[in-house]
């Protein structure tokens, strides 16, 4: 990521794309050892991919009339099943070439030892069908990159927009980091304030504004209204991030508000659940944190960032949200990178 925008400087780049692609490269590499997309974004196998995963993503939380009617299950009245499907063949398109691959060269060394380089080797090994192999890799995909590569995008605005926060966090890195143009994982410790940035980005701009549906397993009472038993209860963290009952100026971007604060991702403070709580929380956390981390640090520490068309009224920068399955730019953040080295 970080060479390719060196060979950017000056240009215009759509920070959208790039971080997609790069979160799809990094699962590809965990799960098959392959990058599957170029970091322009304009192939048409990005594209595919891209669209195949924004469909599921959106399949999957379509309301489905015949849940609540069975006697129309084998109809498929609003064509969701079919959607789906269609999206999920275009995303296998994508690897399955690699799974052939694999089998066959599996099969040619049996009987001696044999490295499990990804994801993709332990699934082999353990009897995993093809389909098994395929679906459970949309699930990883569909559920990691978009959400990503969106709360990448937020972040970079809001430091872009905000000069104070964005010097402090450069002040920070080149004091931590040095001279090194690659971060590590283990350095991401050591820098308490692009924590902050990133808390602070969470809480502005969550990547699923409304958590999966919780079950109400017995009656309850919620803020003095009665819940029945087996009532679907839908949390709004868009709005618990902008309550001023719980945030001090809730809408304006102030890391320094967690610099000195315990609230963390993990679910344990009921203001603060960019990743949902309890059993149904968000069960790749641990990854996305560490990607967003890395990534924002890299794009900061290597590169300044300008606004196309010289422009120097930050108060512009469109910052309106469209609203969806993913809560993301209504206009993807166009910037214009400048090597610092």
């Amino acid at each position: 990521m970080v060479e390719f925008l060196n060979n950017k400087q000056g240009k215009v780049v759509n920070i959208r794309e790039v971080a997609f692609a790069t979160t799809v490269n990094i699962l590809g590499n965990i799960c098959f050892s392959e990058d599957f997309v170029g970091l322009e974004g304009d192939e048409k196998e990005s594209r595919g991919l891209k669209r195949a995963l924004y469909r599921l993503m959106k399949l999957g939380t379509t309301p489905n009339v015949a849940d609540f009617y069975p006697i129309f299950e084998g109809l498929d009245p609003q064509g969701l099943k079919k959607k789906t499907s269609e999206s999920m063949n275009e995303a296998f398109s994508v690897w399955e070439h690699v799974i052939k691959e694999r089998r066959v060269k599996r099969e040619s060394q049996k009987g001696s030892d044999l490295d499990e380089r990804d994801f993709l080797d332990t699934m082999l090994r353990c009897g995993f069908s093809d389909l098994q192999i395929n679906q459970l890799t949309v699930e990883l995909f569909s559920g990691a990159t978009h959400s990503t590569s969106s709360t990448i995008e937020w972040a970079l605005a809001e430091l872009i927009k905000n000069k104070d926060a964005m010097f402090t966090l450069q002040n920070e890195l080149d004091k931590e980091i040095g001279s090194t143009t690659c971060i590590k994982e283990s350095q991401v410790s050591q820098l308490p304030y692009l924590h902050a940035c990133v808390k602070e980005t969470l809480r502005l701009h969550p990547p699923a504004p409304l958590l999966h549906p919780e079950a109400i397993l017995e009656g309850s009472k919620i803020m003095n209204y009665n819940v029945p038993k087996n009532s679907q209860l839908i949390i709004n963290v868009w709005g618990m991030g902008r309550d001023p009952s719980l945030w001090e100026d809730p809408v304006s971007f102030k890391p320094q508000r967690f610099c000195d604060s315990n609230v963390d991702f993990k679910g344990q403070d009921f203001k603060f659940l960019p990743f949902g709580v309890g059993r149904r929380m968000c069960p790749a956390y641990p990854y996305a944190i560490k990607q967003i981390h890395l990534m924002l640090a890299s794009l900061v520490r290597n590169f300044d960032w300008f606004l196309p068309n010289n422009m120097e009224d930050l108060s512009k920068l469109d910052m309106t949200e469209n609203f969806g399955v993913i809560l993301q730019r209504k206009k993807p953040l166009m910037v214009i990178p400048k090597g610092k080295c």
